[in-house]
């Protein structure tokens, strides 16, 4: 099974000087689960290269597992280096496609034509996708087989107003996900704030914040099987 990452490859936190890019945990939760379970594993982002990390997901305290494991993952660390550009791959490739959150995505994969393509032409192939976190986002130019916003009447997750206000954040993000969502016709829910919470509406699965990674990689594996 092929799957392809796709990953923001923007790194500026609005006008707030601060640095953002991928939020860690999600990409290596995923990576390892993906990998450990035999998968071939395809990184790809807007401008190919080396991906920005959101330095809050990197910090020593409370690091998780996986990316304790990356820290040490010579060739985790090269492939992630070295993604391809998305104008680089075809959707015809890959039996599933996995996008990991950080505050990058609402400025670059929300809005990038090439995502939305892919995206599109692998839901349109009755192919898993999975989003996590701010990573739904990518969906906001997704269309269905007839035009209409991939979310639309589908039961979605993402990124909670509650959480971006807890983060204090709410007021840097270019828009509130929660409500695009729901702008676009997807039935939003959400559970108890930083808590794992996951969705799944057919080949649709989406996930609330970096603690659901685990949940929605372990959903789209169950998709593929």
């Amino acid at each position: 099974m092929n799957v392809l990452m796709i990953m923001t490859s923007h790194e500026q936190l609005g006008s707030t000087g601060y640095r953002t890019g991928v939020w860690l945990e999600e990409f290596t939760t995923a990576y390892y689960l993906f990998q450990d379970a035999g998968a071939e594993l395809t990184l790809a982002s807007p401008k190919g290269g080396q991906p920005p990390i959101d330095p809050r997901s990197d910090l020593p305290a409370d690091m998780a597992a996986s990316v304790q494991r990356f820290r040490g993952d010579r060739a985790a660390r090269a492939l992630f280096a070295d993604t391809l550009r998305l104008d680089q791959v075809d959707a015809a490739d890959f039996d599933a496609v996995y996008v990991p959150g950080g505050h990058g995505v609402m400025w670059d994969l929300a809005d990038d034509p090439r995502c939305a393509g892919l995206i599109s032409a692998v839901h349109a192939a009755n192919k898993p996708i999975a989003l996590v976190c701010r990573g739904p986002a990518a969906l906001r130019r997704a269309v269905d087989s007839e035009g209409r916003p991939l979310v639309q009447d589908r039961s979605v997750t993402a990124f909670a107003d509650s959480e971006e206000a807890n983060s204090g954040l709410a007021g840097v993000v270019p828009f509130s996900l929660q409500d695009e969502l729901i702008r676009l016709g997807g039935r939003y829910s959400k559970g108890p704030d930083w808590a794992p919470h996951v969705v799944r509406d057919g080949v649709l699965i989406t996930a609330q914040n970096p603690a659901s990674a685990a949940e929605a990689a372990r959903a789209l594996l169950e998709a593929l099987h």
